[in-house]
């Protein structure tokens, strides 16, 4: 097929990547002419493991192009994915801006009969106000033209996305046209072809789809903290508490990792969304906002572990700190804990050196620039190189390279050996063993 991917952020770039890599044409299009002569140069705006090789090999046999043009795109598909941001407002709820203005210009070029497909993620009601929009440009130009809106949203997890594309756990595709369900079918059916992955449903219900698969996933990571929390209180280890409950087969291990609490482009924004959904259906959602809640909390764990053993007060206090990105596998910082970690330490007096695999870059983008210039913050060129002469070790993210690390090295770099464990890798009595204080979640 000839396809249109509109916007190439994370989900637009991945989306065109990897449906040319099964053969389609793709145009990707975006406003910002920078990003695309750079994409064009081979370089991207986002980490993540094998989408350079995929964008590189498509690019270059001619199955995936760039473009600033929507109308020269347009011109060459009857296929349009909505693949722009949708950032939150300051009451939760979802930026529509963007995925209106894409539905008004494609009614004012659309010429044919086509598909326009909502891969953004938008609440509840969006595809209707998509169509609307449309229709309302197509008046406007006095002209009659057949099209469908369909519902697709995206499951990709940062760091694996590529893998979660090319090897989906299902494919939701939102619609109540038969001909708009043949096409997607017919359009996913290289990715599907072991079993039937595909679920057709409403075009509101594969909104709401979305929505609620994330604020679970988010539900299970606030209520294992809350009882990391508790198992802290009760004299309890909670790593045992998660094999035990994790070994049921009703429950499972995902998702149940206590830590230093989730950040991200998706679990926040779509939490605060659904809130915001509910309350304008007249549902006050208690569960949503106590997710919410408690991962904000969850943010300010480490802090409060360390003021407890160092004091309020961190005046001439260096610490190190590992993990910069919200999450393995990405130099994605929104909303991150280590931000979180970093303005508290600062604000308290303390000095920083920070060390993260992939993440350094973004750090020194959308970090305040008076942390650096004020030699607040620090980034080491080396994980071990953010341990000389600090006060504790505090482990935010938890990449690869952190998992076993020589202890002997970092107890040798750092003025006294305490480690503030944010993600539980490692195993207390080892550490304290090896002469480390050690402080995790739940343990």
């Amino acid at each position: 097929m000839n396809l249109c991917i509109i916007g190439t952020g994370y989900v637009g770039l991945v989306t065109g990547a990897c449906l040319a890599e099964m053969g389609n044409t793709v145009t990707c299009v975006d406003n910002d002419a920078a990003k695309v002569n750079c994409l064009e140069k081979g370089e991207l705006p986002i980490h993540e493991p094998g989408l350079d090789a995929i964008v590189a090999s498509n690019f270059r046999e001619g199955r995936l192009r760039f473009t600033t043009s929507l109308a020269e795109a347009v011109a060459g598909s009857k296929l349009y994915f909505i693949a722009v941001g949708t950032p939150p407002n300051e009451d939760g709820s979802a930026d529509l801006r963007h995925v209106l203005e894409v539905a008004r210009e494609l009614g004012r070029l659309i010429s044919g009969h086509c598909t326009v497909v909502d891969k953004s993620t938008v609440p509840v009601g969006t595809a209707d106000e998509v169509k609307a929009a449309i229709r309302a440009e197509l008046e406007r130009r006095g002209a009659e033209v057949d099209y469908d809106v369909v519902s697709n949203p995206e499951f990709l997890k940062e760091g694996d996305a590529v893998n979660d594309f090319m090897r989906p756990d299902r494919v939701v595709i939102g619609t109540d046209s038969p001909r708009a369900a043949e096409l997607m079918r017919g359009l996913y059916t290289p990715f599907t072809r072991n079993h039937e992955r595909v679920l057709v449903m409403g075009v509101r219900d594969a909104e709401m789809t979305k929505y609620a698969a994330n604020s679970m996933l988010a539900t299970r990571i606030s209520f294992m903290n809350e009882i990391a929390n508790l198992c802290e209180r009760a004299g309890v280890d909670v790593e045992n508490v998660r094999k035990g409950i994790g070994s049921d087969s009703r429950i499972g291990y995902s998702f149940i990792y206590p830590g230093c609490g989730y950040g991200g482009s998706c679990f926040p924004k779509d939490v605060r969304a659904l809130v915001h959904t509910a309350r304008g259906y007249g549902l006050e959602p208690m569960i949503m906002k106590a997710v919410e809640a408690r991962n904000e909390m969850q943010k300010r764990r480490l802090f409060e572990k360390i003021t407890a053993r160092f004091g309020a007060d961190l005046g001439g206090r260096a610490f190190g700190l590992w993990g910069l990105a919200f999450k393995p596998g990405t130099d994605d910082m929104r909303e991150a804990p280590s931000v979180v970690l970093l303005r508290q330490l600062i604000d308290a007096g303390a000095s920083v050196k920070a060390y993260d695999p992939v993440a350094m870059q973004a750090a020194r983008r959308t970090l305040p620039a008076q942390w650096f210039d004020s030699g607040r913050l620090t980034l080491a060129d080396h994980q071990y190189g953010a341990l000389d002469d600090v006060d504790a070790l505090a482990l935010v993210t938890e990449w690869k390279p952190f998992r076993y690390p020589d202890f002997g090295v970092v107890k040798k770099r750092m003025k006294q050996p305490v480690i503030f464990d944010g993600r539980n890798l490692y195993d207390p009595a080892e550490l304290r063993a090896l002469g480390f204080e050690y402080f995790g979640i739940g343990r």
